[in-house]
């Protein structure tokens, strides 16, 4: 499988049965987050104001219909993708499965864009954690950075300190988990969603 390394320390592929699901659904939130991070950074980049402010902002059609006409076009779009990913076990687009129009799928283009959205998503996850800790957006945050990176970063902020201790939890957490293993004889137990 594209982008699998082995790597599963919350043991969401002890359901084999699952696993294709959880694979669609990390394609498709990757390809959400790539959208989104472009369009972040070309808003920031066009002055159009916060990116996190959009919602509050006027359309040509007012909220409820705008919502109305969203809800209709995903369900009949997501009904679509799921019927044809029940039948050829690939994503697409309405009748088109696997969506392909340029034909460039291959095995390496797959691990491409499984890593290019899972860069995306920690992307759109810094541009939200950015946002609720400095009030500013990423082109904003990189400028002042630039100007001056030892006072304008993640461990001078208010959450500083917190975010030290989440980086050593996540730099322990494999090395937790591969000891257990080796005591445990690297048994495969029954899957369970949370380890402990």
């Amino acid at each position: 499988r594209a982008g699998d390394r082995g790597f599963d320390p919350l043991r969401f592929c002890g359901n084999k049965n699952l696993v294709k699901w959880y694979q669609e659904a990390e394609l498709m939130n990757g390809r959400w987050s790539m959208a989104a991070v472009a369009g972040i950074l070309f808003t920031d980049l066009l002055g159009k104001g916060p990116w996190w402010e959009a919602g509050a902002k006027e359309y040509f059609l007012d909220t409820k219909t705008l919502l109305v006409v969203e809800i209709v076009v995903m369900a009949v779009l997501e009904a679509a993708r799921l019927e044809g990913f029940k039948k050829t076990g690939e994503c697409g687009v309405l009748g088109s499965f696997p969506f392909d129009p340029l034909g460039m799928k291959s095995e390496e283009m797959k691990v491409k864009e499984v890593k290019n959205g899972r860069l995306a998503m920690l992307a759109f996850l810094g541009f939200c954690s950015q946002a609720a800790v400095t009030g500013m957006g990423p082109i904003e945050g990189l400028k002042a950075h630039i100007a001056d990176p030892f006072h304008n970063n993640i461990y001078t902020s208010k959450v500083g300190n917190e975010f030290l201790l989440a980086v050593i939890v996540a730099s322990a957490w494999p090395m937790y988990i591969a000891g257990k293993n080796a005591i445990s004889g690297g048994e495969d137990e029954e899957f369970r969603p949370i380890p402990w």
